[in-house]
């Protein structure tokens, strides 16, 4: 097992791909195959697994959001950080707060068109933490002792 916390600066509302750390903190663990456990560890950012591929898609998946959950609606009645407060709550709650991937060969089993994406709720940017958990077996042989 390997653990590793990834903070990610976001630029405000969007989101940030990090496959990239993600498979560095795997790739660090020494782990071939198994599961990655990937938490974020706020309530007004989450994570998803989306296309990498086209920008748009991204773009799309915001619009959706901001019409669907929309800020300062009058009927929240939590708003002690501003209007985007309990719309970037209720945007975490729909996306999720954790995903697993399977690794094989030391890399995670992602399609090819898949990212892992840090989706950051709030209007401003924020330091976000991401916990990844690796729990696996590694490659290393076996003597005949063993």
């Amino acid at each position: 097992m390997h653990q590793a916390s990834i903070t990610i600066n976001t630029q405000g509302r969007g989101q940030s791909e990090i496959t990239a750390a993600v498979n560095d903190a795997l790739i660090a663990s020494g782990l071939q195959v198994g599961i990655c456990q990937i938490f974020c560890r706020h309530t007004s950012a989450s994570l998803a697994i989306t296309e990498n591929a086209d920008p748009t898609v991204l773009k799309d998946l915001e619009g959706y959001m901001t019409r669907t959950v929309p800020d300062g609606d009058p009927r929240y009645a939590h708003d002690m950080e501003g209007p985007d407060d309990m719309s970037a709550h209720i945007r975490s709650i729909l996306t999720g707060s954790g995903l697993t991937v399977p690794f094989a060969q030391g890399r995670l089993m992602l399609g090819t068109w898949q990212g892992v994406f840090l989706w950051e709720h709030r209007a401003r940017g924020h330091a976000r933490e991401v916990v990844v958990t690796c729990l696996g077996r590694g490659s290393r042989t076996r003597t005949r002792a063993e």
